[in-house]
């Protein structure tokens, strides 16, 4: 009897977690070794992590962040003297291992290391017992994933992803042409782009601006206040992070629902977003926020005050599935960002998969653990190479948000 025949009992079981996991510890999982994989795509690189077994049972994860990629490579490896010899499934010891024995906390690369680790400990999991990730964290609490498209901020764009059956787009409509930015025109001009967007789309199409922290507080008051007859989804990231008091200035200025969270880390970095409603909807990134778990945790917060998880996710089909499997189980998670690269070369590094999406819904999930790997020879094509964001400034010279 496989592995799989032998675990549909338990699936059908109250109790067929608490099962799953003691059939987990029967397989004496072992970690033996953790490497890097960085790949180049252009504008951006990716980073994975693969994390080996001695049953050959491997775990993919991804912890992409823009122009760190070399950092969070070595943050990662940092890992491994910790997890060799250890138990793959042992998942929540193992993050609070890596979380707080350091001794330094947070921070867009350590908790990114922890996530890509973290991702990957679930995709072994997940395939040793057969079974998707997401049925290991409860089940389905839906039959499908809504998805919003990244797109230009063109009425053509989005009246495409209306005609693909999407049903919500997002796009960064702030105006800054040159790197430079000029507060009256930046802002004019994305409310002029969004009101023709509406109207070539209509009422009933959702649509979210991405402001990329670009907006200074009267630029934030200004702009959405400004837009609130055209009905955006939200505004994401309208105001930077280091002080909540700007965000609550802006809630109280404006009826536009408001959305942030993709440079937030952990259950604790999101806590304040929702006990004092300061946005509509919080964006997690299971590649930096701390993995699949904590993704989970930072929805049950969500779900507690009412508020809507729409996780950030640009990067590869890695995040992509390892965030699905958070949807599909956390009702507070209804929607997710989706950015698909079609190059050939890309589909090739994912084995030629693809996830089924249909009418802007993801299906679930239903392969074993993450639900994909990669060719390393076609990563290996594909090296790492620095990327250096843009460097926007004000007309004087100042150096402004990116």
């Amino acid at each position: 009897m496989n592995r799989r025949n032998f675990l549909l009992p338990f699936l059908a079981a109250p109790f067929f977690q608490t099962r799953l996991r003691a059939q987990a510890k029967q397989l004496n999982l072992k970690i033996t070794g953790i490497k890097t994989i960085v790949v180049n795509v252009g504008s951006v690189n990716w980073c994975f992590c693969k994390i080996a077994t001695n049953q050959g049972v491997t775990g993919l994860g991804e912890g992409s962040i823009t122009s760190k990629e070399a950092t969070l490579s070595a943050a990662i490896m940092e890992h491994e003297r910790y997890l060799l010899d250890k138990d793959p499934t042992d998942i929540e010891l193992h993050w609070q291992a890596m979380f707080r024995y350091p001794r330094w906390r947070g921070g867009p690369i350590l908790n990114s290391a922890i996530s890509a680790v973290e991702i990957a400990l679930w995709d072994i999991t997940g395939k040793a017992l057969g079974v998707p990730i997401y049925k290991l964290l409860g089940g389905a609490a839906r039959q499908r994933v809504r998805l919003y498209r990244d797109v230009s901020s063109t009425p053509a764009a989005f009246e495409q992803a209306r005609s693909e059956g999407y049903t919500a787009a997002k796009s960064g409509f702030i105006t800054i042409e040159n790197e430079l930015v000029r507060p009256a025109y930046a802002v004019r001009e994305a409310a002029r782009k969004l009101e023709a967007v509406r109207k070539a789309v209509g009422d009933d199409f959702d649509i979210a601006i991405d402001a990329h922290g670009q907006l200074t507080t009267v630029m934030a008051v200004d702009f959405c206040t400004r837009i609130e007859p055209l009905r955006p989804f939200f505004v994401e990231e309208a105001t930077q992070l280091e002080d909540l008091g700007e965000l609550e200035h802006l809630r109280q200025k404006t009826k536009v629902p408001l959305a942030t969270g993709e440079r937030s880390f952990t259950k604790y970095g999101f806590s304040d977003f929702c006990t004092r409603h300061l946005v509509n909807y919080v964006q997690p990134d299971v590649c930096h926020a701390g993995g699949i778990l904590e993704l989970k945790k930072i929805g049950a917060i969500a779900e507690t005050y009412r508020v809507e998880m729409a996780p950030h996710n640009p990067q590869s089909m890695v995040s992509t599935l390892a965030s699905l499997h958070v949807n599909a189980t956390t009702p507070a998670a209804t929607i997710l960002e989706y950015n698909p690269n079609r190059a050939l070369w890309v589909q090739d590094l994912f084995q030629g998969y693809q996830h089924p999406v249909k009418d802007g819904y993801a299906a679930l999930p239903d392969r074993p653990g993450l639900g994909v790997d990669i060719d390393e020879k076609v990563a290996a094509q594909h090296p790492y190479k620095p990327v250096t964001r843009a460097k926007n400034v004000f007309g004087d010279g100042g150096v402004a948000d990116h």
